[in-house]
C-alpha cells in the first residue's frame, strides 16, 4: 500500500524519532542496515526473497521493477549491499506494465524458481520465468478487495503451494482471509484474527515450515512493525505466536520479509522497509533471529 505525502506537522514529528544509532530492546533482534542509492529509481521496495543461506536477495519495488543482489556481511551482520539495476516488470504479452498497474507488493520464489508476484491494484498474480511472465488464475473473491488494500503478502510453502491474503479485511473486527493455490485450485482454508491496529504486508515459509506473517501500523506520524508466526495443518491454523513488535519510529516502514537459516540451524527473518520515495523516509534492512 502506498502512502500519501507527510503534512508539514507529520515531517517535523518524523525528523525528531530515532535513527536507530542505538539497538532496540528487541528479543533477537540482530542488526539493521540502511541501503542508500544514487539511482533515481531506488526505493518503494515492498516484496523480499532471501536465499537458503542469507547471502543473495531479490527484491520488488512497488513502481513495476525488480532487482537482485548480494549482502555482504560481517560477523553476520549486513554490512553493505551490492545489487544490479532495478529492471522494470513486464505483462504476460512481454510489454511494459503501464503505470496505474505498477503496484507490486507480494514476492514469492516457486521451487522450481519462478518469481512470482501479486500486484495490489487490479489484483492478480503473474509468474516470471525463463520465458517471461505467465498470469496465474483468478479468484471471484479478488473482484471485492479494497482499493490499494489488495494483495500485500504473498507466500510459497516447500511443496510450491501458494498463500495470500490482503491488507484490509472490509471491517475492524474481520478477520483476513487466507486464499490457497493448490494445484492450480483456489480455496480459502482459514482466517487469521487482526488485532492492536496491525494490517498485513508481507509473508514468508521459514525453513521451520512455519508461516511468518509481517504486519504494520501507521500511527499518522510513524510507523511500528510486529511478526506473527503460525504453523497450519491441513485446513487449520494450529499454533500462533507473536515473535517480533517494534514501538512507533524503531524501523521504518517494514513491508517485505524472507526467512532463512544461519549456519548455526537458527531461523532468522530479514526485512526490508519502503520509504514511498520521501526523503524523510530510508530503505532500511532489519534482521531478528526467531528465539523459541
Amino acid at each position: 500500500m502506498r502512502f500519501c505525502p507527510f503534512g508539514a506537522l507529520s515531517a517535523l514529528a518524523l525528523l525528531a524519532l530515532p535513527a536507530c544509532a542505538a539497538e532496540p530492546p528487541i528479543e533477537g533482534y540482530f542488526g539493521a542496515y540502511t541501503w542508500q542509492s544514487e539511482a533515481e529509481a531506488h526505493g518503494g521496495f515492498s516484496g523480499l526473497e532471501v536465499s537458503d543461506d542469507g547471502q543473495s536477495f531479490v527484491a520488488i519495488s512497488d513502481r513495476g521493477a525488480i532487482t537482485a543482489g548480494r549482502f555482504e556481511r560481517r560477523e553476520g551482520r549486513i554490512a553493505g549491499v551490492r545489487a544490479g539495476q532495478l529492471e522494470p516488470l513486464t505483462t504476460p504479452g512481454g510489454g511494459a506494465v503501464e503505470k496505474h498497474e505498477w503496484d507490486a507488493e507480494g514476492l514469492a520464489i516457486s521451487p522450481q524458481g519462478a518469481r512470482v508476484i501479486s500486484y495490489e491494484g487490479a489484483a492478480r498474480l503473474w509468474a516470471y520465468g525463463a520465458r517471461g511472465a505467465s498470469a496465474l488464475p483468478v479468484p471471484p473473491a479478488f473482484e471485492s478487495l479494497q482499493v490499494n488494500s489488495g494483495l500485500e503478502a504473498l507466500a510459497i510453502d516447500g511443496e510450491g503451494t501458494l498463500y495470500t491474503l490482503p491488507e484490509r479485511s472490509g471491517q475492524l473486527t474481520r478477520p483476513f482471509p487466507v486464499w490457497r493455490l493448490k494445484q492450480g485450485r483456489w480455496s480459502q482454508p482459514f482466517e487469521i484474527p487482526r488485532g492492536e491496529g496491525f494490517l498485513p504486508v508481507g509473508a514468508d515459509f521459514g525453513p521451520d515450515g512455519a508461516f511468518y506473517l509481517l504486519e504494520r501500523e501507521f500511527s499518522g506520524l510513524a510507523f511500528r512493525s510486529r511478526v506473527r508466526r503460525f504453523t497450519f495443518e491441513g485446513d487449520a491454523i494450529t499454533s500462533e505466536r507473536v515473535v517480533f513488535t517494534s514501538t512507533y519510529g524503531t524501523f521504518d516502514n517494514l513491508e517485505g520479509i524472507a526467512a532463512w537459516q544461519d549456519p548455526g540451524g537458527q531461523t532468522v527473518l530479514t526485512m526490508i522497509s519502503d520509504d514511498n520515495f520521501n526523503i524523510l523516509q530510508r530503505t532500511e534492512f532489519v534482521e531478528i533471529r526467531v528465539t523459541e
